[in-house]
């Protein structure tokens, strides 16, 4: 999409292990293998702590980078989730890439006994908190007096080492919220559409071709001429290594609510040998400018190929 297309780089999302050993095995094995970030999600599924867990692997390893797919903002105040990324940000020597977004599981707030509010108020909240968390990592006291927060002279120690703030990624499938995260974000990880709070039959249908590639203008409109500045991001859900393609296709297809062609042909799924995984990620790139691949750890080795021959280029 963009004339000089950004440079390919891969992460791994993992959400738990079953001792520090294991998650950190799981780290070095991904900064082993060529990827560019380990992320984790945010729920209250039966998962790590993300800021402790991505610690954890952080000072494991020497170069990986770390973060979410993504924090939810409801779960934590900005203050305080400003102190945990600026810490974590500085106790990783600059590795971490701060992922938000505004909540979606509703099995988690009910849980929690917490108000599920509708997306636009989750919305209207986050973005509130995208304010409040560069105006926390900038030099100085800062005051915020919105709808949801109010920050009253506040200068919050320490500040972040990547200057002027982490990367931040915003991920999210509607058609507002990734306008906004083509206005605000510096990655945009782009998804299906969740408003009804569950991965159901609406998910697979909103994860066509067609569906992406008007969610990319969504990004392009919010943007505007700071679009090419925008790194992309999509999570991989299906990885599939098979030597028949299209048998494997037609089998995944009805579980995916589409046609074996629509299938493969979405950003969200990756089925056939290593060669046409690759083919499929650079006309990805072409089409939808998609640079940034993240795939679970089930896949993790037998996609290294893939990323050896991808990565950075």
């Amino acid at each position: 999409m963009t004339a000089s297309p950004r440079p390919f780089r891969f992460g791994v999302q993992a959400k738990t292990a079953s001792s520090r050993r294991e998650w950190i095995e799981l780290a070095k094995k991904a900064e082993d293998l060529g990827f560019s970030t380990l992320t984790i999600p945010d729920h209250f599924d039966g998962q790590l702590a993300p800021s402790i867990a991505l610690q954890a692997a952080a000072d494991a390893t020497t170069d990986l980078r770390v973060g979410a797919l993504v924090w939810c903002n409801d779960y934590r105040h900005p203050v305080v989730f400003a102190n945990e990324m600026a810490s974590l940000d500085l106790l990783s020597d600059g590795r971490l890439e701060l992922g938000i977004g505004a909540g979606w599981m509703k099995s988690d707030y009910d849980a929690a006994g917490m108000q599920y509010d509708r997306p636009g108020i989750r919305i209207d909240r986050m973005v509130e908190s995208v304010h409040i968390l560069k105006g926390l990592f900038a030099d100085g006291a800062y005051s915020f007096d919105g709808e949801h927060y109010t920050i009253t002279d506040l200068d919050l120690q320490p500040k972040p080492l990547q200057k002027p703030h982490p990367p931040f990624l915003m991920g999210g499938g509607g058609p507002r919220f990734l306008r906004l995260a083509g206005k605000h974000a510096n990655i945009v990880g782009v998804n299906p559409n969740l408003h009804a709070g569950v991965i159901d039959a609406n998910t697979a249908s909103d994860a066509t071709a067609e569906r992406y590639a008007e969610k990319l203008s969504w990004v392009r409109d919010g943007a505007g001429d700071r679009f090419d500045d925008i790194e992309l991001n999509v999570r991989v859900f299906v990885v599939m290594f098979t030597d028949d393609r299209q048998g494997t296709a037609e089998m995944l297809a009805p579980g995916m609510g589409m046609s074996a062609d629509d299938a493969l042909q979405s950003p969200l799924a990756l089925v056939g040998d290593s060669s046409s995984m690759i083919e499929d990620l650079v006309a990805r790139r072409e089409t939808y400018g998609f640079s940034y691949i993240g795939v679970g750890p089930d896949e993790m080795e037998k996609f290294a190929p893939v990323v050896a021959e991808l990565a950075g280029t």
